[in-house]
C-alpha cells in the first residue's frame, strides 16, 4: 500500500503564517487587556473609593488611559499601526511611574517633589495585600505593556 507523498500532510505555509499572526496578535491583546485593568482600577479608586489621585497619579493617568482605547482599536482592526500609537505612551508612563516610585522607595529627595497643595505623592494612602502601593502597580502595569508592545512589533516588523 503507497502511502501519500510527504507534501500531502506537511503544513502548508499560510497555516504556519496565519497560526503566527494569531500569536503575534496575543502579544497585542495582553498589553490591551493590562491597560483596560488599569484604566478601570484607577477610576474605581478615584470615582467610586472616593480618593484623589496626588499630581504624579494624574500624570500616570494621563498616559494609561488613551492606552486603553488605542490599544483597544489596534486588538479589534488587528492594525499593527495602533501599538506603533501605544507605545510611547507606554514608555511615558513607565518614566512616570519609575519616578514616582522612586520617590516613595526614598530615592528621590523630597524637596524634589512636584506635588503641590494636593495629596502627597511621597506617602500613599492606599497600600494593596500589606505593603503594595498604587504606584508600584502603575510600575509593573506600564512595564508589561512597553514589553508586550515591543515584543509584538518587533515580532510583526516586515
Amino acid at each position: 500500500m503507497a502511502s501519500a507523498p510527504p507534501e500531502a500532510w506537511e503544513p502548508t505555509l499560510e497555516i504556519d503564517s496565519m497560526h503566527d499572526k494569531r500569536t503575534q496578535w496575543w502579544w497585542l491583546m495582553a498589553a490591551w487587556a493590562v491597560a483596560l485593568v488599569s484604566t478601570l482600577g484607577a477610576l474605581f479608586i478615584g470615582e467610586v473609593m472616593g480618593m484623589t489621585p496626588c499630581v504624579l497619579c494624574w500624570y500616570q493617568r494621563i498616559a494609561m488611559f488613551p492606552l486603553a482605547l488605542i490599544l483597544g482599536m489596534a486588538v479589534f482592526a488587528e492594525d499593527r499601526r495602533g501599538a506603533v500609537y501605544a507605545l510611547p505612551f507606554a514608555l511615558a508612563g513607565l518614566a512616570l511611574a519609575a519616578y514616582h516610585s522612586a520617590l516613595i522607595a526614598g530615592w528621590v529627595p523630597q524637596w524634589w517633589v512636584p506635588c503641590g497643595t494636593g495629596p502627597s505623592c511621597s506617602q500613599q494612602a492606599l497600600v494593596i495585600l500589606g505593603d503594595i502601593q498604587i504606584p508600584w502597580l502603575s510600575l509593573a502595569a506600564f512595564l508589561a505593556i512597553a514589553a508586550a508592545l515591543t515584543i509584538y512589533l518587533i515580532r510583526t516588523r516586515k
